[in-house]
């Protein structure tokens, strides 16, 4: 199988994953119908057991629909990490899944929850379809054939939802941020002061504050992604997540006029490869329009260098 997949293939794949997507959403809507008939979560068979439950079958629902649809391309699921198997990227097409994502949402019934199955060929993410069943919305978008968000039974929406305006500094930004689940004492401390400086305000007492509009959390990074790309955030950063949790959104945001980076140390030049999606620090940042002075794409890597600047970097666990 060549690691080149042409427009009307990954067109395929699409309507393919799209359709498989909306099946793996009706498992999840399951799964939370059965968290919230299983009463308190310390009970024998309580919540998180069934979390663990549905996320292993979604993602053996998906692997099971996209082997026998596409047996020559390799697969990568969080469950199947989790559980001891290991692919290593290489060029050939490889599907990337994290069947549950916001998984903590899913527990306490909070809808922003999704699955997540993004298509890599040439060791980038070149397709990603996010579908939050609680919300009904369906993001997808191909590498070169923009990004799309469809929802409650309307025609799909091209990203950004709006005409991409200019962002002068991050005092004027929707800043997306996680605590992540390692909440060890050092982790805590350099996440708790990164966000200090982000959100205080220099003028009383903060040094190094940016005074950012606010901070906002969704509790799942792939639609902390589709948020961006879609304009709702204006950009995000994570230090702790994996490939599955990014890949299909980081298409979705570049498609949509967004730009991708992974550590302080990375290049700017947009390019999601390997190095990027491995590394587990990330940054997306949404389109941006061009102003009088400076163009959007000047604009992008002038704040993502802006951000690096006010916050900790620190290696996750």
């Amino acid at each position: 199988m060549p690691s080149t997949l042409s427009q009307v293939e990954l067109g395929a794949i699409l309507d393919f994953t799209i359709a498989l997507a909306r099946k793996a959403g009706a498992l999840i809507l399951e799964g939370s119908d059965a968290i919230r008939a299983s009463g308190a979560m310390d009970e024998k068979k309580n919540s998180v057991d069934l979390v663990t439950e549905y996320d292993v079958r979604v993602e053996e629902l998906v692997k099971r629909e996209l082997s026998a649809q596409y047996p020559s391309f390799k697969f990568i699921g969080e469950e199947s990490y989790a559980a001891g198997a290991r692919t290593n990227l290489t060029d050939e097409p490889t599907f990337c899944v994290d069947p549950i994502d916001g998984t903590t949402n899913f527990v306490h019934g909070f809808p922003a929850v999704c699955v997540s199955i993004g298509l890599i060929a040439g060791r980038r993410p070149v397709l990603g379809v996010l579908y939050n069943p609680f919300l009904d919305q369906l993001y997808s978008a191909v590498k070169g054939g923009g990004a799309h968000l469809a929802q409650g039974g309307r025609p799909p929406a091209r990203l950004p939802l709006a005409k991409p305006r200019p962002l002068p500094s991050l005092s004027q930004a929707l800043l997306g941020i996680e605590w992540g689940s390692d909440r060890s004492a050092d982790m805590v401390r350099n996440k708790g002061e990164s966000f200090k400086r982000l959100a205080g305000n220099p003028a009383e007492g903060v040094v190094g504050g940016r005074m950012a509009h606010s901070l906002r959390s969704l509790g799942s990074a792939a639609l902390n992604f589709a948020m961006v790309a879609q304009g709702g955030l204006d950009l995000y950063w994570e230090i702790g997540c994996w490939p599955w949790d990014i890949c299909a959104g980081s298409i979705i945001a570049q498609e949509a006029g967004g730009f991708v980076a992974g550590s302080h140390t990375s290049p700017l030049d947009n390019d999601v490869n390997q190095a990027v999606l491995e590394g587990r620090k990330y940054i997306v940042i949404r389109a941006i329009g061009d102003s009088e002075t400076e163009k959007g794409v000047d604009a992008q890597k002038r704040l993502i260098k802006e951000f690096y600047e006010t916050v900790d970097d620190f290696e996750p666990k």
